[in-house]
């Protein structure tokens, strides 16, 4: 059959009938995953009050999250190819609302530290289903780069509006109920999902390696965890223990991955030079934006005093944004390039966060939204087609997998990001000189976070309190420039790698092994 026969073959197969019905199920699994990630930031300043963090266990109840979820997402992701997509999905789906009940009603920073790190391992069963089940649901290319575009929308969309579901819910509720909104959408999806959804995974998956589960687990917890502990507190012995612990289990996993007939994860994936390009794209992007996105909303209650519904307002045309360019995406990719689509989605995600470097206590709102809207499309135009391209190398067989990578590339960078780019933010603002006149533990406490200098202020006279907000402020925002600098040089950095790693790469290739 020719090249030509085989594609019209290709875009004519047996189509599920309710796919476009099961594409909503999956979106409101990414929605609610996506939301979860952003409520958080608007809720730190209440969580904060209430259960008296330190800095470091802020830094950990905002990341541990991502650090769980990516030291599971491939061997999830190779799990939902072997037992099936939809059973995982479903299974995590119930997992997921019921830990978040216990997010909810955490008493102590530590224990809402273990609640997160279970969210994440539930968490970790959500994603690469979703994005596998697109793969094996769509076997036409366009309408795959649709759906793709449409779970890259939900995604990104999902980011915008947590913050403005989130400050409707603080502004009327505890900062618990951000969590507890997780249930009703979670109790819906599993209804619907076991209707709607068709199963599928691999025909001959092999077994489920648990060696290979652990190296990567702890390779990658490891390894992150090094990296926040350096950029926070300094190099010292342990950290560099820890880290050749977690080189030497990723190593291991490698090797490893080489020599199994049935890996977790196909290391010879990385050959496809669009595939790699693809997944440094995705770590280097969220990694850059990630860190800013988690300050932001502290940035805009704390230092221009704005209410959360108020914050939540200001992020949401990021969505519009995201929205457009994500469904889009697909189309303009094929009629330019996907480098072109690429690098311009992660120069302008740059320009988005270049205009936070100018942001202080006195920056007005179209300024602040113009970077939003901007950022938002850069990053529904990256996202999207750095998705497609990742499940468009890969046989369906391997969707799972290869969704994982592109999931782990997401919430590894968002991890790093948090550690990174926040340690730059807490690094600069804890360097801040408080007032002459203040106590010694009032000075303690403002050093320790905003949230803790704005509460602790609260037992000083007026005037000493206001001078000691408007010091802890500035220190803030200079940390936050600073973070925003980084980021950009970050994007900037990866569009021009992109440009030459997706060299003459296109969206529709791999679709015809499938009918082979």
């Amino acid at each position: 059959m020719t090249s030509s026969g085989r594609h019209q073959v290709a875009r004519s197969a047996v189509h599920h009938p309710g796919r476009w019905l099961a594409l909503g199920v999956l979106v409101l699994a990414v929605l609610l995953v996506a939301v979860d990630a952003t409520v958080l930031g608007l809720a730190t300043p209440f969580l904060s009050e209430d259960l008296q963090p330190s800095g470091t266990q802020l830094l950990w109840i905002g990341d541990v999250y991502s650090f769980v979820i990516a030291g599971l997402l491939v061997s999830m992701g190779s799990l939902g190819d072997r037992i099936g997509r939809k059973k995982l999905l479903l299974t995590g789906a119930v997992a997921f609302g019921a830990v978040s009940v216990l997010n909810a009603y955490a008493t102590s920073p530590e224990m809402m530290i273990l609640a997160r790190a279970l969210l994440g391992v539930a968490g970790a069963t959500l994603m690469p289903s979703t994005l596998a089940l697109i793969r094996n649901i769509f076997h036409d290319p366009e309408e795959r780069s649709f759906a793709i575009g449409v779970w890259g929308a939900a995604a990104s969309a999902g980011a915008a509006v947590g913050p403005v579901v989130g400050g409707f819910l603080l502004e009327n509720f505890w900062w618990g109920s951000v969590f507890l909104i997780n249930v009703p959408v979670m109790l819906v999806l599993v209804l619907v999902g076991i209707k709607l959804l068709p199963e599928s995974k691999d025909p001959a998956p092999g077994p489920w390696d648990l060696l290979s589960v652990v190296l990567s687990l702890v390779g990658m917890v490891c390894v992150v965890y090094a990296v926040k502990e350096a950029a926070a507190h300094g190099f010292r012995w342990d950290i560099g223990l820890t880290v050749v612990a977690g080189a030497a289990a990723l190593f291991w996993f490698v090797r490893r991955q080489l020599t199994l007939p049935s890996p977790l994860l196909d290391m010879r994936l990385f050959h496809h030079r669009g595939f790699s390009g693809a997944v440094l794209a995705d770590l280097l992007t969220i990694l850059g934006l990630s860190g800013l996105v988690f300050f932001l909303s502290q940035f805009l209650q704390l230092v221009q005093e704005r209410t959360p519904l108020e914050a939540g307002l200001i992020e949401l045309p990021a969505a519009a944004g995201a929205v457009a360019a994500g469904l889009t995406a697909g189309y303009v990719a094929r009629r330019a390039s996907v480098r072109i689509a690429v690098t311009g989605g992660l120069t302008a995600l740059g320009l988005g966060l270049l205009t936070c470097t100018i942001a202080t206590a006195d920056t007005g709102v179209p300024l602040l939204v113009a970077a939003m809207v901007v950022g938002g499309i850069g990053a529904g135009l990256a996202f999207t087609v750095t998705a497609d391209v990742i499940l468009s190398s890969v046989p369906k067989e391997q969707a799972g997998a290869a969704s994982a990578v592109s999931e782990t590339a997401y919430e590894l960078g968002a991890a790093l990001g948090i550690a990174l780019l926040g340690s730059i933010v807490t690094g600069i603002y804890r360097g801040f000189t408080s007032p002459a006149d203040t106590p010694a533990e009032v000075a303690d406490a403002a050093h320790d976070s905003l949230g803790g200098a704005v509460e602790s202020a609260a037992a000083l006279p007026p005037e000493q309190a206001a001078a000691l907000i408007s010091a802890a402020q500035e220190a803030f925002t200079d940390g936050f420039q600073a973070a925003a600098w980084v980021g950009s040089a970050v994007l900037f950095a990866t569009a021009a790698a992109a440009w030459f790693m997706l060299r003459g790469q296109k969206l529709a290739e791999g679709i015809v092994e499938d009918l082979h």
